[in-house]
């Protein structure tokens, strides 16, 4: 079993930041992948980013490339997500997920977080 914690949502206008963390444990954090997901209101929840156990590769959803920036802190038990140039389109509900397989982070055997808000004004 693994648990995730998120912190760092709020409310920022247009083009403002946000840093998101995600605290994990449970199980040995350096032997999962990791990833954030995002659900806005009435819509799906969606991919946003992913990095490897190792923080070696890392993979975004085209609208949020050149933006945000995943990395982790394997010490710390910690991934976080910056977000950098935000838009109203980023608002929604962010999830961090862990899972053993990089590909597999947000499918079948994802422990997920309980999510935090973000709201972009415009």
């Amino acid at each position: 079993q693994v648990q995730l914690v998120e912190s760092g949502g709020g409310l920022v206008q247009a083009g403002g930041s946000l840093r998101l963390s995600c605290a994990a444990s449970g199980r040995t954090f350096s032997s999962y992948a990791m990833g954030w997901f995002r659900q806005a209101p009435g819509k799906e929840r969606e991919f946003v980013a992913r990095i490897t156990s190792s923080g070696g590769s890392t993979g975004y959803r085209d609208s949020v490339k050149g933006r945000f920036t995943i990395s982790r802190d394997n010490a710390k038990d910690t991934v976080y997500l910056q977000m950098n140039s935000l838009k109203p389109e980023d608002t929604a509900v962010y999830y961090c997920a862990a899972n053993r397989g990089y590909y597999m982070v947000g499918s079948a055997g994802t422990y997920w977080g309980q999510g935090t808000q973000v709201t972009v004004s415009s």
